[in-house]
């Protein structure tokens, strides 16, 4: 049986991000990928990719519909690896800090928290507000969430913003246990 990671996305900035653990999980044929999209990722989708929404759905393994909240993920019995919300939008943090599963998306990162199976949100927002930093704060103390701002790094001297954008995807993913190829880490010289 493989290993499901299920991939929500927010309609929050970084959206090249997301292809790329979508990738970096298919490459892995022990894992396969789960994927939520909301009304607004679709639309954020449009503006900073040159995706069509068919080709992203078509780099997961499984779609659910947003509304579909009887779907698998919304239940602790439907066994995955956990979650991986990228990009999250404070919004979907502050859903999520305050257990309102009002879509799919909310209900599955709920389901995560409650089951302790890893929880990572690629948190996208500049700059936080006291109330983001509150929430965020207040969820890192839970078992098995990891906040990941999607920030740049240069100690692995990126050439491009593809590099970039991959290590920070290597990054969100290796939680889960995938480890990406090409992902250079700080090794202190």
């Amino acid at each position: 049986m493989k290993k499901k990671i299920i991939v929500g996305v927010s309609g929050a900035s970084g959206m090249p991000v997301m292809v790329e653990c979508l990738k970096l999980i298919r490459k892995h044929p022990e894992y396969e990928s789960g994927l939520i999209l909301s009304d607004s990722a679709k639309i954020t989708i449009e503006k900073e990719t040159d995706f069509e929404i068919s080709k992203i759905e078509a780099m997961a393994d499984e779609v659910f519909s947003m509304n579909e909240i009887g779907a698998g993920p919304a239940s602790g019995s439907y066994q995955t690896e956990g979650m991986l919300i990228v990009p999250c939008s404070m919004k979907m943090v502050a859903g999520i800090h305050s257990g309102y599963g009002e879509n799919l998306i909310l209900r599955s990162a709920d389901v995560t928290i409650k089951e302790q199976r890893p929880l990572v949100l690629g948190v996208r927002e500049t700059p936080f507000s006291g109330i983001h930093l509150r929430n965020m704060q207040e969820l890192s103390l839970m078992p098995g969430v990891r906040i990941m701002p999607l920030m740049m790094t240069f100690y692995h001297r990126p050439k491009n913003i593809e590099e970039m954008v991959y290590h920070m995807a290597a990054k969100l993913v290796e939680p889960f246990g995938i480890e990406a190829e090409k992902y250079r880490r700080w090794n202190g010289e």
